[in-house]
Order: structure tokens, then sequence, then C-alpha cells
């Protein structure tokens, strides 16, 4: 039983040294506990409150990023729809200037047909011309030999040029 029950000296010099113990940590140590543990409470505090803030900055930052894209997106489409319109355009000029061009190349190219259909036309009738003189020519040589031909044809060509 004896180490169930302390002696009473063991007691009071237990409580002594406990009273003495906790004087000395409370005059020189308590604090300084005490502060280092408000220190901590402070930097998780802290800690806590920049972790929120930025939470909601990067929660600001996504929304803007999504506004951005969006605008970014509207932005494309419109581009692409101006591109659209300027390429039908271009192409719609490209088309009536190749048809103006087709239309000026026929009128040349029709132009340049009759000219040289006239050209021909001209040439056949020259070359009936020479023919035709040269016939008629052939024909009055050989109807013509005779000196007294020659005087009736020059009589009848002069009684021709007086009537007309």
């Amino acid at each position: 039983m004896d180490l169930i029950t302390p002696a009473l000296g063991l007691v009071v010099w237990t409580s002594l040294a406990f009273l003495f113990l906790l004087l000395i940590l409370s005059k020189f140590a308590w604090k300084p506990i005490m502060e280092g543990l408000k220190e901590r409470e402070t930097t998780i505090a802290d800690a806590l409150s920049a972790a929120e803030k930025a939470k909601s900055e990067i929660q600001q930052l996504q929304a803007d990023n999504e506004k951005l894209l969006n605008e970014a997106r509207a932005e494309r489409d419109r581009i692409l729809r101006e591109a659209s319109s300027a390429a039908s355009e271009i192409i719609a000029q490209a088309k009536g200037k190749a048809e103006a061009e087709g239309a000026k190349a026929i009128e040349a190219t029709k132009l340049a047909i009759a000219n040289e259909k006239q050209a021909a036309i001209a040439e056949i009738k020259n070359a009936a011309a020479i023919l035709s003189v040269e016939i008629a020519e052939k024909l009055i040589r050989r109807e013509l030999k005779d000196e007294q031909a020659q005087k009736e044809l020059v009589q009848e060509y002069i009684k021709e040029v007086n009537l007309n």
C-alpha cells in the first residue's frame, strides 16, 4: 500500500517544486509561448485570407478570361464574315471584269472578221477586175487585129461618149 498512498513529505515537496516551476514558467516562458501561438494563429489566419483572396482573384481572372474568349470569338466571327463578303465581292468584280473583257474580245474578233471579210471581198473584186481586164484585153486584141475594125470601135465609143 505504500505504493498507492504517497508520504506527506513527498506530496509537499512535489507541490512546492510544481508551484516553483509554474512560477518560473509563468514569469519567463508563458509570454513567449503565448506570443508564438498568437503569431502562428495570425500567420495561419493571414494565409487563409490570402488563399481566399487568391481564390477570388482566380475566379475573377477566369471570368475575365471567359469574357475575353467570348469577345475574341465574336471578333473572329466578324472578321470571317467580312473576309467572306470581301471574297464574294472580289469574285463578283473579277467575274464582271472577265465578262467585260470577254465581250470586248468578242467585239474585237467580230470587227477583225468583218475587216477580213471586207478585205477578202475587195481582193476578190480586184482579182475579178484584173481577170476581166485581161479577158477584155485578149478579146479586143483578137477582134481588133485589122485596122478597119479598130476605127469602127473608136467611132462607136465616141458616139457613146457624146450620148452620156
